[in-house]
């Protein structure tokens, strides 16, 4: 995917009504064992690309970082519709798990990890200054951070 264009202003961004942030990821505990942790790297890309091609599954974007321990932060438009994914036998999720739990386990090669929060008006808050679309800003709608919007109180409604 090309890199957008850096946004020199500062802005602000908004999703109306409810929404979800699911952070995900996992943990090289064992690098040498490749075997291990590499089809649960590889599930995770078949994932994201199965709920790009669905967007009535409620996936709105993603971003993610790579390291020892990696992170994807992902935004949904509800925690039924990322539940339900979760669930879907005949989604890429689901087998993912249930072959990590077969071949990994609680054997400590590989960590993975999830947290779930959910949003709504007055709940959150960012910025973005000098740079591209980006988290928030890419599942949602970017705006000015001036006037009403220019400090975090006041983003928060308060």
């Amino acid at each position: 995917m090309p890199t957008a264009p850096i946004r020199p202003e500062r802005l602000t961004a908004q999703l109306p009504g409810e929404f979800v942030v699911f952070l995900i990821g996992m943990r090289l505990n064992q690098p040498w064992r490749v075997h291990k942790w590499w089809p649960v790297a590889s599930a995770m890309p078949r994932m994201v690309s199965e709920l790009a091609r669905q967007p009535e599954l409620g996936f709105l974007h993603a971003e993610s970082w790579f390291g020892r321990t990696t992170l994807m932060l992902q935004y949904w438009r509800s925690l039924d519709q990322l539940l339900a994914y979760a669930r879907n036998k005949n989604a890429e999720h689901l087998p993912a798990w249930r072959a990590f739990n077969r071949a990994v386990g609680t054997d400590g090669s590989v960590g993975i990890w999830h947290e779930t929060y959910v949003a709504r008006e007055g709940t959150h808050e960012n910025v973005y200054v000098n740079m591209p679309p980006f988290g928030l800003g890419r599942a949602g709608q970017l705006l000015p951070a001036s006037g009403g919007r220019q400090s975090a109180s006041q983003r928060l409604g308060r």
